[in-house]
């Protein structure tokens, strides 16, 4: 059975998840912010998947996917943050993210993205995708001034 990691501050939408989660055959670790879950990767088993909020106390979700990318022995996992919060925020803060999905969360496609990121891993980026991305995110608020 593969570990799954979620890491979500409201106890209730955790227990939600660890329920779907352990129905569907996944042993499920929690914990309720970015430092918690740091040390949990850190000291324990390393999970195949980690279910993210992103509006945290303590570590927020940017700051805890910054710290697993930046680090070469969790790198690998797969990312899901699941938020509330516009994809465009915390895109500006957190890219290296390789799914999100807006809460309240429906079911069937958490599971089956659940499913295709354990089974699949990673899809590897190059980095002209990412300095793309990048350039994209940078240029998007800019303003060029008429006449010119």
């Amino acid at each position: 059975m593969k570990l799954v990691l979620i890491v979500e501050d409201e106890y209730g939408n955790a227990e939600v998840l660890r329920l779907l989660l352990e129905a569907e055959g996944y042993r499920v670790a929690a914990a309720s912010n970015g430092l918690q879950a740091l040390d949990l990767l850190r000291e324990g088993e390393k999970p195949a998947l980690i279910l993210s909020d992103f509006m945290m106390p303590i570590m927020d979700g940017g700051e805890f996917g910054t710290a697993v990318r930046q680090d070469a022995a969790l790198a690998h996992i797969p990312f899901v943050f699941m938020s509330a919060t516009s994809e465009d925020v915390v895109r500006r803060i957190f890219q290296d993210y390789d799914a999100f999905m807006v809460k309240p969360v429906e079911i069937d496609p958490l599971l089956t993205l659940v499913k295709r990121l354990i089974a699949d891993g990673r899809q590897q980026r190059d980095d002209n995708a990412l300095a793309e991305e990048s350039m994209r995110q940078v240029l998007k608020d800019m303003r060029v001034p008429p006449g010119g």
